[in-house]
């Protein structure tokens, strides 16, 4: 593995009496793109709040880039670390341009007025995201594909050694999903992603965290963890390993 960037250890979360993730030991490797699967309520979203610092952990530690993340300040933290949560949604009247330049004001040292190259780096990132038309808009009249594809261009405005997304392809088309994936994959961010796809983890992520009930119960190369008997015992669904055109895939279902 390559040098860690983030690391926890022995990570729980609690809800009330109940333990909702842990213990856990997760250490991402700098360039890594990590997927992390499971069911609804295996503790994906706990993770990836608590490696963001959105949360601080009930019983063990993160580190990122060495060093305790609870002792980050917030600004710092948001240069290093990019998060999108897998719902947000703000009743405030945010255009798009607003929330870029949110992300690219997170990405200075200090504050300082939107300068004209600051606006030049939104323009060309919502070239990128094919988000030109909606810059002045509300995130209020967007349909839920577009606000996504907003959302994440933020957290690349935000230029972070860390990106952390949860379930990033809720609603995006089948175009954008895969475009998301493949860039993640080509870029020089070390990024952790919640997924639910199997397919698309196993295209494009270097890298398979599988939890289950709050545990990590395979951590490896995608070949190795998306099988056949691992998905049948950590979904509770029918599976077949194929092959297809050399390449093992996993089909679920009768």
């Amino acid at each position: 593995m390559a040098a860690p960037v983030i690391a926890g250890h022995a990570i729980e979360v609690r809800h009330g009496s109940r333990i909702a993730l842990g213990p856990v030991d997760v250490v991402i490797g700098a360039g890594e793109t990590v997927a992390l699967l499971g069911p609804n309520g295996s503790g994906k979203t706990s993770l990836l709040r608590v490696l963001a610092g959105i949360s601080a952990p009930d019983a063990g530690s993160v580190s990122l880039h060495g060093r305790p993340l609870a002792g980050i300040r917030a600004r710092e933290r948001a240069r290093l670390i990019a998060s999108v949560a897998q719902d947000e949604y703000t009743e405030l009247p945010f255009t798009a341009r607003d929330v870029l330049l949110l992300g690219r004001g997170v990405a200075t040292p200090e504050w300082r007025p939107y300068r004209r190259a600051d606006h030049d780096f939104i323009e060309t990132l919502a070239a990128r995201w094919e988000i030109g038309s909606l810059l002045d808009r509300s995130l209020r009249e967007m349909s839920g594909g577009e606000r996504r594809r907003v959302l994440i261009a933020r957290a690349f405005a935000q230029a972070a050694d860390v990106l952390l997304f949860d379930e990033p392809t809720n609603h995006l088309d089948l175009r954008h999903q895969h475009d998301l994936l493949a860039h993640l994959a080509d870029g020089s961010a070390t990024s952790v992603v919640a997924l639910h796809d199997i397919d698309l983890a196993r295209a494009y992520c270097t890298r398979i965290v599988l939890l289950d009930h709050g545990r990590v119960v395979a951590d490896g190369h995608p070949d190795d963890i998306l099988t056949a008997a691992l998905v049948e015992e950590t979904y509770r669904v029918a599976a077949r390993d194929v092959d297809v055109e050399g390449r093992g895939r996993v089909i679920v279902g009768r």
